[in-house]
């Protein structure tokens, strides 16, 4: 099924059977691969993917949201055909540095800035440090508490998936996991994430190193905790209904903290809102942006 195949089958609408370029750019050290969906002349919205993920989960809503923006979606280090970190270097602080001079590279002086869980914790990140670029902000089923029962199940989900035998077996393995989005969705999501080795078996397109974070525990939440008080541009919290990951009482704790926040939850949802309900994320991110 093509992408705007896809994307029909989920309910997405859009004008235009639009196709994003590739692009590649250095920045902060590193060879940035991102995607461009034109209409330069538009405000700009930057995107950042979660953990494991890469800039093309964003087709689907960069689809429906082109006439309105100029989208850039961008691989984060360690992630998609962007550059691995030789050192390990997947700490927060290092992603923000990446985005300062990635837009900086491509021109991007102020904007809107979406991420969903790791990019939503870079993207509070990147506006607490850098309030003169970000317009507004949205985050996306994150904060700096992580529910326990949302990180066993995602270190159950990895367990033993180094490698694997054949491409359909892991996507009965992510349905298994998250039953919210069809096969084909699934399918199709997977193909730019995983690679195909020499000898026919399989992989991710991500270092796995990305999950070990310096251990600094308690020191990284309150660092969290202290870059939404310092956040300055309006912003969305949503939040998946049936996220095992962000708990409804630290979505409350993110909006009294956080000086001008809006909040949608998105029913049906789990963690990964956007792909599972398309078209009510989108909906509620249109509100939010007023478009």
């Amino acid at each position: 099924m093509s992408l705007h195949d896809a994307a029909r089958a989920a309910g997405v609408t859009f004008r235009t059977e639009a196709v994003p370029e590739d692009r590649f750019v250095e920045a902060n050290g590193m060879r940035l691969h991102y995607l461009d969906w034109g209409n330069a002349h538009l405000p700009h919205l930057l995107l950042l993917h979660g953990g494991a993920q890469s800039a093309h989960s964003w087709d689907f809503f960069s689809l429906a949201m082109r006439d309105h923006f100029h989208i850039v979606a961008v691989d984060q280090r360690g992630h998609g055909d962007s550059d691995w970190s030789d050192a390990g270097d997947y700490d927060t602080e290092f992603h923000v540095a990446d985005v300062d001079a990635f837009t900086d590279a491509i021109g991007l002086d102020r904007f809107t800035l979406l991420g969903l869980s790791m990019g939503g914790r870079n993207a509070y990140g990147f506006a607490a440090r850098h309030p003169h670029k970000v317009d507004r902000l949205v985050i996306v089923d994150v904060g700096p508490d992580v529910a326990v029962e949302g990180r066993r199940h995602i270190q159950e989900f990895l367990e033993g998936t180094e490698s694997f035998e054949s491409f359909e077996w892991l996507v009965e393995r992510v349905h298994r996991y998250n039953p919210r989005r069809p096969v084909e969705q699934i399918r199709g999501s997977l193909l730019n994430n995983l690679r195909e080795l020499d000898d026919g078996t399989w992989t991710w397109r991500h270092d796995r190193r990305r999950g070990i974070r310096r251990d600094r525990g308690m020191e990284m939440n309150e660092e969290a905790w202290a870059d939404l008080r310092s956040l300055q541009a309006p912003t969305l919290l949503v939040r998946g209904a049936e996220s095992n990951i962000l708990s409804p009482q630290t979505a409350a704790k993110m909006m009294a903290t956080i000086g001008e926040c809006a909040f949608a939850e998105v029913a049906g949802a789990g963690h990964l809102v956007p792909s599972d309900r398309p078209v009510q994320f989108e909906a509620a991110v249109r509100a939010h942006l007023g478009v």
